[in-house]
Protein backbone atom coordinates (compact mmCIF):
# COMPACT_ATOMS: atom_id res chain seq x y z
CA UNK A 1 0.00 0.00 0.00
CA UNK A 2 1.35 3.32 -1.10
CA UNK A 3 1.74 6.17 1.28
CA UNK A 4 0.33 9.54 0.58
CA UNK A 5 -1.33 11.11 4.09
CA UNK A 6 1.46 11.83 6.26
CA UNK A 7 1.51 13.49 9.77
CA UNK A 8 4.56 15.14 11.25
CA UNK A 9 5.78 15.32 15.05
CA UNK A 10 9.07 17.30 16.14
CA UNK A 11 10.97 18.21 18.75
CA UNK A 12 10.73 21.71 19.05
CA UNK A 13 13.93 22.37 20.81
CA UNK A 14 16.23 20.25 18.64
CA UNK A 15 18.49 23.05 17.04
CA UNK A 16 17.11 23.96 12.76
CA UNK A 17 14.19 21.96 13.59
CA UNK A 18 11.50 24.16 11.71
CA UNK A 19 14.12 24.23 8.78
CA UNK A 20 14.35 20.17 8.56
CA UNK A 21 10.72 20.07 9.09
CA UNK A 22 9.89 22.79 6.17
CA UNK A 23 12.58 20.51 3.92
CA UNK A 24 11.07 17.66 4.38
CA UNK A 25 7.67 18.52 4.06
CA UNK A 26 8.30 19.91 0.59
CA UNK A 27 10.10 16.91 -0.34
CA UNK A 28 7.61 14.65 0.40
CA UNK A 29 4.86 17.07 -0.67
CA UNK A 30 7.21 16.86 -4.18
CA UNK A 31 6.54 12.98 -3.75
CA UNK A 32 2.77 12.95 -3.96
CA UNK A 33 1.84 13.03 -0.26
CA UNK A 34 -0.37 15.09 1.85
CA UNK A 35 1.41 16.56 4.89
CA UNK A 36 -0.42 17.18 8.38
CA UNK A 37 1.77 18.70 10.79
CA UNK A 38 1.69 18.51 14.53
CA UNK A 39 0.11 21.60 16.37
CA UNK A 40 4.03 22.18 18.51
CA UNK A 41 5.96 22.14 15.44
CA UNK A 42 3.36 24.46 12.83
CA UNK A 43 3.56 26.71 15.54
CA UNK A 44 7.52 26.91 15.49
CA UNK A 45 6.91 27.55 11.62
CA UNK A 46 3.75 29.45 11.53
CA UNK A 47 2.23 27.35 9.84
CA UNK A 48 -1.30 25.68 10.18
CA UNK A 49 -1.36 22.93 12.10
CA UNK A 50 -3.36 19.65 13.71
CA UNK A 51 -4.63 20.56 17.47
CA UNK A 52 -5.44 17.15 18.97
CA UNK A 53 -2.96 13.71 19.00
CA UNK A 54 -6.67 11.89 18.28
CA UNK A 55 -7.33 14.04 14.83
CA UNK A 56 -3.58 13.75 13.82
CA UNK A 57 -3.70 10.20 13.82
CA UNK A 58 -7.30 10.28 11.93
CA UNK A 59 -5.90 11.97 9.03
CA UNK A 60 -3.21 10.04 8.53
CA UNK A 61 -1.39 6.92 7.14
CA UNK A 62 1.72 7.31 8.63
CA UNK A 63 3.71 9.88 11.30
CA UNK A 64 7.21 10.69 10.84
CA UNK A 65 8.69 11.75 14.14
CA UNK A 66 11.93 14.08 14.41
CA UNK A 67 13.78 14.08 17.50
CA UNK A 68 15.05 11.38 19.94
CA UNK A 69 13.75 8.71 21.92
CA UNK A 70 12.16 10.91 24.15
CA UNK A 71 9.79 12.75 21.07
CA UNK A 72 8.80 9.24 19.90
CA UNK A 73 7.61 7.92 23.12
CA UNK A 74 5.59 10.72 23.79
CA UNK A 75 3.83 10.26 20.79
CA UNK A 76 3.43 6.47 21.19
CA UNK A 77 1.32 7.18 24.51
CA UNK A 78 -0.53 9.24 22.67
CA UNK A 79 -1.45 7.39 19.24
CA UNK A 80 -1.10 3.65 20.31
CA UNK A 81 -5.28 3.83 20.68
CA UNK A 82 -5.01 4.74 16.82
CA UNK A 83 -2.92 2.07 15.29
CA UNK A 84 -1.09 4.23 13.05
CA UNK A 85 2.20 3.49 12.36
CA UNK A 86 5.67 5.51 13.68
CA UNK A 87 9.00 5.98 11.41
CA UNK A 88 11.85 7.83 13.70
CA UNK A 89 14.07 10.02 12.27
CA UNK A 90 16.88 10.87 15.05
CA UNK A 91 17.85 14.38 15.55
CA UNK A 92 20.42 13.40 18.24
CA UNK A 93 23.32 11.52 18.74
CA UNK A 94 21.79 8.52 20.73
CA UNK A 95 18.39 6.27 19.73
CA UNK A 96 16.99 3.22 19.62
CA UNK A 97 13.30 3.86 18.77
CA UNK A 98 14.36 6.82 16.15
CA UNK A 99 15.80 4.17 13.53
CA UNK A 100 16.52 6.28 10.53
CA UNK A 101 19.45 9.19 10.79
CA UNK A 102 19.12 12.45 9.30
CA UNK A 103 21.27 12.04 6.20
CA UNK A 104 19.72 8.68 5.26
CA UNK A 105 16.06 10.56 5.52
CA UNK A 106 14.92 10.96 2.10
CA UNK A 107 16.20 7.13 1.00
CA UNK A 108 14.24 5.76 3.69
CA UNK A 109 10.93 7.66 3.34
CA UNK A 110 11.15 6.82 -0.68
CA UNK A 111 11.16 3.19 0.47
CA UNK A 112 8.18 4.04 2.57
CA UNK A 113 6.03 6.02 0.52
CA UNK A 114 6.02 3.55 -1.97
CA UNK A 115 4.85 0.74 0.67
CA UNK A 116 8.68 -0.88 1.01
CA UNK A 117 8.59 -1.29 4.55
CA UNK A 118 8.22 -3.47 7.57
CA UNK A 119 6.40 -2.81 10.76
CA UNK A 120 7.24 -4.30 14.26
CA UNK A 121 4.54 -3.97 17.11
CA UNK A 122 5.61 -3.15 20.17
CA UNK A 123 3.80 -3.76 23.68
CA UNK A 124 3.24 -1.57 26.10
CA UNK A 125 1.82 -1.58 30.35
CA UNK A 126 -1.19 -0.26 31.28
CA UNK A 127 -0.48 1.16 34.77
CA UNK A 128 -3.35 2.50 37.52
CA UNK A 129 -2.18 3.65 40.53
CA UNK A 130 -5.05 2.67 43.72
CA UNK A 131 -5.24 4.57 46.53
CA UNK A 132 -7.67 2.72 48.98
CA UNK A 133 -10.23 1.39 46.72
CA UNK A 134 -10.15 4.24 44.36
CA UNK A 135 -7.75 4.46 40.94
CA UNK A 136 -6.14 7.93 41.53
CA UNK A 137 -3.97 7.58 38.08
CA UNK A 138 -4.16 5.79 34.95
CA UNK A 139 -1.93 5.65 32.19
CA UNK A 140 0.34 3.65 29.49
CA UNK A 141 4.00 3.05 28.72
CA UNK A 142 5.80 2.06 25.98
CA UNK A 143 9.35 1.60 27.66
CA UNK A 144 8.95 1.64 31.77
CA UNK A 145 7.36 2.59 34.77
CA UNK A 146 10.25 3.53 37.59
CA UNK A 147 9.00 3.75 41.24
CA UNK A 148 11.73 5.21 43.23
CA UNK A 149 11.96 7.29 46.64
CA UNK A 150 12.92 10.29 44.66
CA UNK A 151 15.28 12.57 47.03
CA UNK A 152 14.36 10.70 49.63
CA UNK A 153 17.06 9.18 52.08
CA UNK A 154 15.76 5.71 53.52
CA UNK A 155 15.33 2.71 50.73
CA UNK A 156 11.72 2.01 49.56
CA UNK A 157 9.76 -0.98 50.90
CA UNK A 158 7.75 -2.27 48.13
CA UNK A 159 5.45 -5.23 48.70
CA UNK A 160 5.25 -7.47 44.94
CA UNK A 161 2.43 -9.98 43.97
CA UNK A 162 2.45 -11.30 40.56
CA UNK A 163 -1.39 -12.64 39.60
CA UNK A 164 -2.60 -11.92 42.88
CA UNK A 165 0.66 -14.36 44.54
CA UNK A 166 2.98 -12.81 46.88
CA UNK A 167 7.07 -12.59 45.26
CA UNK A 168 8.86 -10.57 47.89
CA UNK A 169 9.20 -7.28 49.41
CA UNK A 170 11.73 -5.35 47.53
CA UNK A 171 13.86 -3.11 50.30
CA UNK A 172 15.90 -0.96 47.32
CA UNK A 173 16.11 2.69 46.16
CA UNK A 174 12.94 1.58 43.81
CA UNK A 175 11.60 -0.85 40.76
CA UNK A 176 12.02 -0.80 37.08
CA UNK A 177 8.97 -2.30 35.32
CA UNK A 178 10.04 -2.42 31.60
CA UNK A 179 9.06 -3.87 28.47
CA UNK A 180 11.31 -5.33 25.75
CA UNK A 181 11.47 -2.06 24.12
CA UNK A 182 12.41 -0.51 26.94
CA UNK A 183 14.84 -3.19 27.88
CA UNK A 184 18.03 -0.92 26.75
CA UNK A 185 17.22 1.79 28.19
CA UNK A 186 17.20 2.49 32.17
CA UNK A 187 17.00 -0.80 33.12
CA UNK A 188 20.16 -1.75 30.86
CA UNK A 189 21.90 0.87 33.12
CA UNK A 190 20.32 -0.62 35.91
CA UNK A 191 22.07 -4.54 35.15
CA UNK A 192 18.90 -5.77 32.99
CA UNK A 193 19.04 -7.96 30.16
CA UNK A 194 19.01 -6.71 27.11
CA UNK A 195 15.15 -8.16 25.46
CA UNK A 196 14.62 -8.39 21.69
CA UNK A 197 11.76 -5.86 21.57
CA UNK A 198 9.06 -8.07 19.62
CA UNK A 199 9.22 -10.22 22.08
CA UNK A 200 6.37 -9.80 24.45
CA UNK A 201 7.20 -9.96 28.33
CA UNK A 202 7.57 -7.78 31.15
CA UNK A 203 10.55 -7.12 33.16
CA UNK A 204 11.22 -6.15 36.77
CA UNK A 205 14.40 -4.75 37.74
CA UNK A 206 15.30 -3.72 41.60
CA UNK A 207 17.62 -0.20 41.94
CA UNK A 208 20.32 -0.61 44.42
CA UNK A 209 18.01 -3.74 46.37
CA UNK A 210 19.64 -3.87 50.27
CA UNK A 211 19.12 -7.75 48.88
CA UNK A 212 21.86 -9.09 47.08
CA UNK A 213 19.89 -11.72 45.92
CA UNK A 214 17.16 -9.54 44.26
CA UNK A 215 17.83 -9.92 40.63
CA UNK A 216 15.93 -8.63 37.44
CA UNK A 217 12.93 -11.15 36.81
CA UNK A 218 11.19 -11.53 32.92
CA UNK A 219 7.79 -12.70 33.24
CA UNK A 220 5.48 -13.55 31.00
CA UNK A 221 2.98 -10.84 28.73
CA UNK A 222 0.08 -12.41 31.33
CA UNK A 223 1.34 -11.45 34.04
CA UNK A 224 -0.26 -9.05 36.02
CA UNK A 225 1.45 -6.84 39.15
CA UNK A 226 0.59 -5.42 41.84
CA UNK A 227 3.01 -3.36 43.66
CA UNK A 228 2.40 -1.76 47.01
CA UNK A 229 4.92 0.87 48.94
CA UNK A 230 5.29 0.50 52.45
CA UNK A 231 7.09 3.73 53.26
CA UNK A 232 8.25 5.18 56.87
CA UNK A 233 8.34 8.79 55.31
CA UNK A 234 6.79 10.64 52.79
CA UNK A 235 6.08 8.49 49.92
CA UNK A 236 7.58 7.61 46.79
CA UNK A 237 7.53 8.54 42.74
CA UNK A 238 5.60 7.03 39.96
CA UNK A 239 7.29 8.00 36.23
CA UNK A 240 5.95 6.67 32.74
CA UNK A 241 8.44 6.61 30.50
CA UNK A 242 10.89 9.26 32.03
CA UNK A 243 8.05 11.98 31.46
CA UNK A 244 4.89 11.33 33.22
CA UNK A 245 5.84 11.61 37.27
CA UNK A 246 2.91 10.95 39.83
CA UNK A 247 3.48 11.22 43.68
CA UNK A 248 2.47 8.24 45.81
CA UNK A 249 2.17 7.33 49.58
CA UNK A 250 2.44 4.47 51.52
CA UNK A 251 -0.09 2.12 51.45
CA UNK A 252 -0.85 3.08 47.90
CA UNK A 253 -0.94 0.23 45.42
CA UNK A 254 0.45 0.47 41.26
CA UNK A 255 -0.75 -2.07 39.32
CA UNK A 256 0.87 -3.15 35.99
CA UNK A 257 -0.25 -5.07 33.18
CA UNK A 258 0.50 -5.58 29.42
CA UNK A 259 -1.49 -2.76 27.52
CA UNK A 260 -4.13 -4.17 25.23
CA UNK A 261 -2.84 -1.65 22.99
CA UNK A 262 0.69 -1.87 20.56
CA UNK A 263 3.26 0.67 19.27
CA UNK A 264 3.38 0.14 15.61
CA UNK A 265 7.26 0.84 14.80
CA UNK A 266 8.26 1.29 10.85
CA UNK A 267 11.82 -0.54 11.07
CA UNK A 268 14.93 1.02 9.29
CA UNK A 269 15.20 -0.10 5.66
CA UNK A 270 19.18 0.48 5.89
CA UNK A 271 19.81 -1.32 9.56
CA UNK A 272 18.70 -4.24 11.25
CA UNK A 273 17.93 -4.09 14.98
CA UNK A 274 21.50 -6.06 15.42
CA UNK A 275 23.29 -3.60 13.82
CA UNK A 276 21.54 -0.37 15.47
CA UNK A 277 22.49 -2.44 19.19
CA UNK A 278 26.08 -2.88 18.47
CA UNK A 279 26.29 0.99 16.98
CA UNK A 280 24.48 2.31 20.36
CA UNK A 281 26.45 0.24 22.84
CA UNK A 282 29.62 0.49 21.06
CA UNK A 283 30.44 -3.35 21.05
CA UNK A 284 33.56 -4.03 19.22
CA UNK A 285 33.54 -6.31 15.42
CA UNK A 286 34.17 -9.50 14.99
CA UNK A 287 37.75 -10.97 14.85
CA UNK A 288 39.33 -10.29 11.70
CA UNK A 289 39.41 -13.71 10.14
CA UNK A 290 35.46 -14.06 10.09
CA UNK A 291 33.90 -13.68 6.80
CA UNK A 292 31.21 -11.45 8.55
CA UNK A 293 33.61 -8.58 9.34
CA UNK A 294 32.58 -7.04 6.35
CA UNK A 295 29.14 -6.63 7.43
CA UNK A 296 29.58 -6.08 10.98
CA UNK A 297 31.63 -2.83 10.48
CA UNK A 298 29.91 -1.64 6.97
CA UNK A 299 29.51 1.99 7.16
CA UNK A 300 26.18 4.17 7.79
CA UNK A 301 24.78 5.64 4.36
Amino acid sequence: MKIRKIGMVANVEKAKIAQHVGQLKKWLEKNGAEVFLAEEIAGKMRASGVHAWSELARKVQLLVVLGGDGTMLRTARHIAHYNVPIVGINMGSFGYLTEVNLNEMHAALDLILQGKFAVEKRMMLSVSIKSGSSVIRAGEALNDVVINRGNLSRITELETEVNGEYLTTYKADGLIISTPTGSTAYSLSAGGPIVFPEEELIIINPICPHTLTNRPIIFPQKAELVITLWSQEKGATVTLDGQETYQIKSGDSVMIKKSRHAVKVVLSPHRSYWEILRSKLSWSGLPSGSGKRKNAERPEH
